[in-house]
């Protein structure tokens, strides 16, 4: 056992950079979040600086060590947890990024995916990868970004150029080392999820030198020793955010889900060492691997947008002035009065996988009020999350019984309910709702022995909420239909070339 007392995280998120210090017993003794700018220099397209997010690590790290009360000498070590398949590029001499990092969010590679379709369509590489030609992943940002700025693909294949997922850029700020993890390489098209190696098949169909490309690593071992905010803490663990959820809710047995609840959804599955390949609109990616043991896989359903859309009820629409006040306009009335809203501010990522929906609000009447669009709000959350249960019902061919929840929303006791009553199975919150930061805890303690192995982290898992179904069943699946139809009026609004 290490005789230092604390393991921190660092959860660079979409929105937010945060950095939370958990005790041996997985409490959170120390916890620091700052927000940073969000760049739109286009319709659908997403930005980030790269500079920027470092320094709001940096940040955050320094105020959750004095909320703390500790120094970093009393940290065992660290790990990270990101937002998976942003892209970031920077310069391998100089550090400095050479231009803003491309978020997941983005479409600006919509017409670049539909061009590498060639004639065998949008699963073209899925067999390598489990994963379908979308604007989603990093692989055709990268691409992208190669094709528009000139100079850059020479630099590139000389290695002067350097790609990373946001977990890459953290660690070589803070060690010097160029590495990713199996999770976030599973998010990029690039890595075989066979040989958990970069395809050399898929970089020459992209156009994409392997020169700038991280060496690819287990999620929790030593990568390197911090500089800096972080000196001498070992940096030794690297899970993709959703992962890293499934590794903090203790997912670590076959058939095992979680869903979280962030900016956007994602619902995991632990398939164990099977490569389950979805027949429903479903990824298959990486769960995690531990130091040298085999890698455990996962079935994943993402929701491009839920806590979002409350955000956008907020900033865009002003009819709440806090996120939290959601929850009260919503449960000033019974339901949403016919009224659906559909998110599909940059498409639907599963199970359609349309870049060319765009968001709608069906169902409008007079007597349709802001309680009931807030309603709808929660309900557009709920609903996106059933059809993904359904989806992998369908692939895994058992049925969810009871489903393990976290993020930021799950505060949310109506949404809570809402969830359980459209899912018409449990939903349990855990002790700890930010399991991502967590999960990346768990992870780097584990590599420096600061936990003895995965049995200890189950025992420490403890739930704070439980919600069981109370709609019945003809409503539910009444309700689901109109949802459903509400979905197919997104279809085909951005016309393709």
């Amino acid at each position: 056992m290490s005789e230092q007392r604390f393991v921190a995280a660092i959860d660079q998120g979409t929105t937010s950079s945060r950095c939370l210090i958990f005790d041996r017993a997985g409490v959170v003794v120390g916890d620091a979040q700052r927000e940073f700018t969000q760049i739109f220099p286009r319709p659908g397209w997403v930005e980030h600086d790269p500079a920027e997010i470092w320094d709001s690590v940096v940040a955050v790290v320094g105020e959750a060590l004095v909320v703390a009360g500790i120094g970093r000498g009393d940290l065992a070590a660290v790990g990270i947890t990101n937002q998976r398949e942003t892209t970031v590029l920077w310069d391998a001499v100089t550090g400095e990024p050479v231009c803003n990092a491309v978020v997941w969010q983005d479409t600006r590679t919509d017409q670049l995916c539909r061009d590498l379709e060639g004639a065998v369509g949008q699963n073209r590489f899925l067999d390598s990868c489990g994963l379908p030609l979308a604007t989603y992943f990093s692989g055709p940002k990268i691409a992208w970004l190669l094709a528009e700025h000139d100079g850059l693909r020479e630099r590139a294949e000389a290695g002067r150029v350097l790609f990373g997922t946001v977990d890459s850029w953290l660690i070589w700020k803070l060690t010097g080392a160029h590495v990713t993890d199996v999770t976030n390489a599973s998010r990029t098209m690039l890595m075989n999820l066979r040989t958990l190696a970069w395809d050399p098949v898929t970089l020459a169909a992209m156009g994409i030198p392997a020169a700038m490309l991280p060496q690819i690593r287990s999620s929790a071992e030593v990568y390197g020793i911090g500089r800096g905010v972080l000196e001498g803490v070992p940096v030794a663990a690297a899970l993709g955010d959703q992962q890293a959820a499934l590794f903090g809710q203790c997912c670590f047995a076959q058939g095992e889900a979680k869903n979280t609840y962030g900016t956007g959804g994602f619902l995991l599955l632990n398939t164990g060492a099977d490569l389950v390949f979805s027949r429903n609109g479903l990824l298959t990616t990486v769960g995690y691997r531990i130091g040298a043991q085999p890698a455990v896989y996962a079935l994943e359903g993402s929701i491009a947008v839920t806590g979002a859309l409350v955000q956008w009820l907020r900033d865009n629409l002003g009819i709440i002035s806090s996120a939290a006040e959601v929850e009260d306009l919503a449960g000033t009335v019974a339901d949403n009065g016919g009224c659906y809203i559909v998110p599909a501010f940059s498409g639907l990522f599963a199970p359609y996988w349309r870049s060319d929906a765009r968001g709608v609000i069906v169902g409008l009447t007079r007597f349709v009020t802001k309680a009931h669009l807030a309603r709808a709000v929660l309900e557009a959350t709920a609903w996106q999350t059933r059809e993904i249960v359904d989806a992998m019902n369908a692939d895994a061919g058992v049925e969810l019984t009871s489903l393990k929840v976290d993020g930021g929303m799950v505060v949310n006791d109506l949404l809570m309910q809402i969830q359980a009553d459209v899912l018409g199975a449990e939903v349990v919150r855990p002790r700890i709702a930010e399991t991502t930061a967590l999960g990346a805890a768990y992870a780097a303690g584990l590599a420096v022995g600061f936990w003895a192995d995965v049995a200890e982290l189950r025992a420490q898992w403890q739930q704070s909420g439980r919600w069981r179904p109370a709609m019945d069943a003809g409503t539910r699946e009444r309700e689901y239909g109109q949802w459903r139809k509400a979905v197919t009026r997104t279809f085909d609004w951005v016309p393709h070339p």
